[in-house]
């Protein structure tokens, strides 16, 4: 009998869905949607509902639900396939919020998401409350960002007070259409657990402290935590006669996007790094044991493998990028063409894009910065440099506090297919890039379903022989560091540093005497 497994990514913006033959080693199907145009009764902008007030950022989760209706609908069509498939795994946008009942129902129409940065005075709240920043890492090996679930369910608690009394579980995204599929199972697991600033990836437990902190009650509120190397029951019989699945297939324990990221691009073992550059940026690497950042900059989650993620996540990539395309008529080409017109390092003309508010470093409500420009810069050519190389520096400014020293660096997400981008992160992180060909998070979803699946059958296979067969890499765009730029971007990364220090009022270097001093003009 065949082997069929499926893997599903629930993003901010599109689902995508993927399955794989593991005796054959292929991808057999994949199809996606887009919120915004498959589902227009939404009323979404890229997947978040529009018109909301600023920094608010919020989904009603029947769109995810109604989407997966759309691409199972899609799926039943191959019935030799959908009939196959033994177990499925759903990855799912990390931090979000979904309040439901006893009967798995949505108490609160709408879904806090991982980039709403309205709550930053719940965040402030519970840090006071804890003793300190320090004191929070010490509790959950992490401190309290907006993007957490932690301050989202607090916000709701002082203000939502209804809201927050019906509630009788709290879910993430993932977690939420695992009750979906399930027929009512509430659980999480391990991984996107540890992004909610309640859970302790280092201890796997709650914090009774900063649940406390939020209402008394809130424990009561929380799922159990499961490990992530078993699934978690089978599929309900509603879709078994809606699509026909097999009632045998199991629901894998899924995860959060970024666990499911790394393994989609064959990032399982330590020493390597990813960095996905899709609507925010995130970097990260596996390691064996933890790594609790002391000033919080860097995420320590579980992964889905039984180790570690060490994470960092800037909110602002693409979206800067591609509204600088988009008001200026400009193609990926013509912009490569304007990077072209000017020196790398911008003759120390730095952007510090923080469009929409930041998150590493923790600004919620930070605005871009220019710096150094004078009257003759203020022109396209100099913008756009400033623009793609500012993005990267940031991105690198809080990697470089990460204790890992790549010698190669795999690229995903929709801006990981420009030559321009991949030789700016080559150059800027000194160190060989690579795209990675795949779907990503699906394809991580669809083979830790198959790995545990083995797993739980007898078959103990690593993970790594499971997945090399599927992942493949771009080498027509890998960059290699250019030499005579090294220097160049070395200057450039302690200026853009100590502009980023002095923003937030910490000590460091003056950057106007570095600016003089690396550049002369």
């Amino acid at each position: 009998m065949s082997q069929f497994f499926s893997g599903i990514d629930v993003s901010t913006q599109s689902q995508k869905i993927v399955v794989l033959d593991l005796e054959n080693d292929s991808i057999i199907y994949s199809d996606s949607i887009n919120y915004d145009e498959d589902l227009p009764q939404y009323e979404t902008t890229n997947g978040v509902i529009r018109n909301t007030q600023p920094g608010v950022s919020e989904s009603d989760p029947n769109m995810w639900i109604d989407g997966l209706h759309l691409l199972f609908k899609r799926l039943s069509k191959k019935t030799d396939i959908i009939s196959s498939i033994k177990a499925l795994s759903i990855s799912g946008q990390q931090h979000g919020l979904v309040s439901v009942d006893k009967s798995g129902n949505l108490v609160k129409p709408t879904s806090k998401l991982w980039n709403d940065f309205s709550t930053q005075e719940e965040c402030d709240i519970l840090t006071e409350k804890v003793g300190g920043k320090k004191n929070m890492i010490a509790e959950v090996s992490n401190s309290q960002r907006t993007g957490y679930t932690a301050s989202k369910i607090f916000h709701m608690q002082r203000n939502e007070i209804d809201f927050f009394n019906k509630t009788h579980q709290f879910l993430l995204v993932h977690n939420y259409i695992n009750c979906f599929l399930t027929g009512g199972i509430m659980i999480m697991e391990q991984g996107d657990a540890s992004g909610t600033g309640l859970w302790d990836p280092v201890k796997k437990e709650w914090s009774k402290e900063i649940t406390k902190i939020i209402s008394n009650d809130l424990m009561s509120k929380l799922p159990p935590v499961s490990s992530s190397l078993k699934s978690i029951g089978y599929i309900s019989n509603e879709f078994v006669k809606e699509y026909g699945f097999n009632p045998k297939c199991r629901i894998d324990s899924g995860s959060g996007d970024n666990m499911y990221g790394a393994i989609g691009t064959g990032n399982v073992d330590p020493g390597i790094v990813t960095i996905s550059l899709g609507t925010s940026g995130t970097a990260y690497t596996i390691f064996d044991e933890p790594f609790v950042d002391t000033q919080g900059e860097i995420a320590c989650f579980c992964d889905s493998t039984g180790r570690y993620l060490s994470l960092l996540c800037v909110s602002n990539m693409a979206g800067g990028y591609n509204t600088f395309l988009k008001k200026n008529d400009l193609s990926h080409a013509e912009f490569e063409t304007l990077l072209s017109h000017t020196n790398p390092g911008n003759d120390g003309n730095i952007i510090l894009p923080w469009y929409d508010g930041e998150r590493t470093p923790d600004l919620p409500n930070a605005c871009p910065t220019y710096f150094g420009f004078s009257h003759e810069d203020l022109n396209i050519k100099r913008i756009a440099r400033g623009l793609i190389e500012g993005h990267v520096l940031n991105l690198y400014d809080g990697f470089s506090k990460m204790p890992v020293r790549p010698k190669e660096i795999y690229l995903t997400g929709g801006l990981s297919q420009s030559k321009a981008w991949c030789q700016m992160i080559a150059d800027i992180f000194n160190c060989q890039v690579i795209p990675v060909i795949g779907e990503g998070a699906a394809l991580g979803a669809a083979l830790h379903a198959g790995w545990v699946w083995n797993n739980e059958n007898g078959d103990m296979k690593k993970l790594s022989e499971i997945i090399e067969p599927f992942i493949s890499f771009n080498e027509d765009l890998r960059c290699t560091p250019h030499p005579e730029n090294i220097t160049t971007y070395d200057n450039l990364k302690l200026l853009y540093s100590s502009i980023s220090l002095k923003i937030r009022g910490l000590d460091g270097p003056d950057p106007f005497d570095l600016r003089k001093k690396f550049f002369k003009n």
